[in-house]
């Protein structure tokens, strides 16, 4: 390009490019929920006859939580076990007889069908039996008691909640640019304004497969240790998430010329300016990453852009 015009070389400030450890970090508003909860309703209808928990206890699975009226459900029971002996009894009698022709295949057939069905009938008597026992199905932390002693329950009717609250569960929406710096199993960090001295560190365990649309964001599950219980379902946390990158190119923002919506740099080799564009990634005050266009090593014009243009005969200012 020449000497622009005739005039000499144009000063400028020029610095070395090079390459640092850098941590991309993300802040966002979360939602705790329970590791797992879940509603504790009867599978029959029939009336409380006593109860085994306390509103905030801690249960194992396993553990009888409410007795439920079983007097009518024992006595179907025994009905059906009654019916069962006795159409077993006369189908091992049958069976003995029948290699003496007495007894024919088909009634035989018959026989072992009553058996089987007669079989049936105690089981679901006795499946209605268990049901009068309303167990914890996981461990866990009992919430309010909605029945008393001599309520009539049915399957619609809430007893209580049961919530998992040994670790929870945090979500939080990331922008779709900041995906790339998300995987599984990486470290973050929460904080609330109830424990405003406490930092709560957990890992990501799920991130959505959609985009959502209109917030052009992804929900992000990270699991939070809570052996304390002070974090409850429905609080709200900031969430910070950071990440280490080795090898990130960062240039003085005053570097860049900006043109059509294009960024370029002005790299000088052999008193030279020649003109890059190059590609930006993440921004901090005064700094920009460069990733794609500059290598470490090279050199780039930071004072004295707006005078160039590429091919322009540059020297260094004060020299």
């Amino acid at each position: 390009m020449g000497m622009m015009g005739g005039r000499g070389p144009v000063p400028v400030v020029s610095v070395p490019v090079g390459s640092e450890t850098f941590t991309d970090s993300f802040s966002a508003l979360g939602n705790i929920r329970a590791n797992e909860a879940v509603d504790i309703r009867s599978r029959i209808s029939s009336v409380v006859t006593a109860i085994h928990f306390e509103e905030g206890q801690l249960v194992k699975q396993g553990d009888l939580l409410v007795e439920l009226d079983n007097r009518e459900v024992k006595a179907e029971l025994a009905v059906a076990q009654a019916s069962y002996d006795k159409v077993k009894s006369q189908y091992e009698r049958s069976k003995s007889l029948r290699a003496t022709q007495v007894v024919s295949a088909a009634e035989l057939d018959e026989l072992a069908a009553d058996v089987r069905k007669a079989e049936a009938d105690v089981t679901v008597a006795r499946t209605r039996l268990d049901h009068c026992s309303i167990r914890a199905p996981i461990s866990g932390v009992v919430g309010l008691r909605h029945i008393s002693l001599g309520s009539l329950v049915s399957t619609e009717t809430m007893i209580t909640t049961l919530d998992d609250l040994s670790k929870v569960r945090l979500d939080f929406g990331v922008p779709e640019m900041f995906l790339a710096t998300i995987r599984e199993g990486m470290t973050v960090s929460a904080v609330t304004g109830v424990y405003p001295d406490n930092e709560f560190i957990g890992s990501v365990v799920s991130i959505d497969s959609r985009v959502d649309a209109v917030t052009r964001s992804v929900t992000v599950v990270a699991e939070l240790a809570n052996e304390d219980g002070l974090l409850k379902p429905g609080m709200f946390m900031n969430v910070a998430l950071q990440r280490s990158r080795d090898n990130v190119v960062m240039i003085p923002e005053e570097a860049l010329a900006p043109r059509s919506g294009r960024q370029y740099v002005y790299v000088v080799e052999d008193g030279v300016a020649t003109e890059k564009e190059v590609s930006l990634g993440v921004r901090t005050p005064g700094r920009v990453e460069i990733t794609t266009g500059l290598v470490p090593g090279e050199t780039v014009v930071i004072e004295g852009v707006q005078k160039l243009r590429s091919g322009s005969p540059v020297v260094e200012a004060g020299q």
